[in-house]
């Protein structure tokens, strides 16, 4: 009876404990996540941060052109057979509206991809071939030279496994990769998001970034886009 009531006070005070060090973990976690893009702000003009309601970093500013650019960390824990994933989403707009088509690509799409803009583009493009399953969409305008261009574009993009969305819209694009992996540890025993690490490298956003130029910049020189006008 005695070493019963021993094993129940045991297991009490450790399940106790455990909850204590999830509690002070999590706090933690939200704390290291506010400085996450600190360093990235050198990469932008006027460059402002803010944080999400989760306390991740959303740094906003201006190329050297002048365009609005916005560059956040989205935390996706929503497919449960795999480790959570921090998602770096660049997005740089258009100073005025361009007379482009809109079409995305989305890596390995589960359906589960709440901050894509690929899910709700209406029409199914034939996507390029791609060692990774890849969801191409748009809004059923471009031409076929366009289509080619873009799926040629993809085709290259998506050749590194961590890019997972690029999007050209007429008023900007967006590009969204891999900046980390949840710690296994956190996820199995804690069902937690932890991400070890200290700061996104600036290289990673730097790279983003080019990639987002480069896909707004795809349809530019072609005669049969019309140029870009005011809104």
């Amino acid at each position: 009876m005695i070493t019963t009531i021993a094993f129940s006070a045991f297991v009490a005070a450790s399940c106790a404990w455990i909850g204590v060090r999830a509690a002070g973990d999590h706090r933690a976690a939200l704390a290291g996540r506010r400085g996450l893009l600190d360093a990235a702000a050198e990469l932008l003009q006027e460059a402002r941060i803010g944080h999400s309601a989760d306390q991740f970093p959303i740094l906003t500013g201006r190329l050297e052109d002048g365009r609005p650019a916005k560059i956040e960390l989205i935390a996706d824990t929503m497919v449960t057979r795999r480790l959570p994933q921090l998602w770096l989403r660049v997005t740089v707009s258009e100073k005025t509206a361009c007379a482009r088509p809109t079409i995305g690509a989305l890596a390995r799409p589960t359906g589960a991809e709440y901050y894509s803009l690929v899910h709700d583009m209406p029409v199914w493009m034939t996507p390029p071939e791609t060692d990774a399953a890849l969801l191409v969409r748009g809004d059923g305008t471009a031409t076929q030279q366009q289509a080619v261009r873009m799926s040629a574009m993809f085709h290259s993009l998506f050749s590194d496994p961590q890019v997972k969305e690029a999007v050209i819209t007429p008023r900007g694009a967006r590009v969204i990769r891999q900046a980390a992996q949840g710690e296994r540890g956190a996820h199995m025993l804690l069902r937690q998001a932890y991400f070890s690490l200290a700061a996104i490298p600036t290289g990673l956003v730097r790279q983003a970034i080019a990639e987002v130029e480069t896909l707004g910049a795809i349809l530019a020189d072609e005669p049969a886009s019309p140029v870009c006008e005011a809104a």
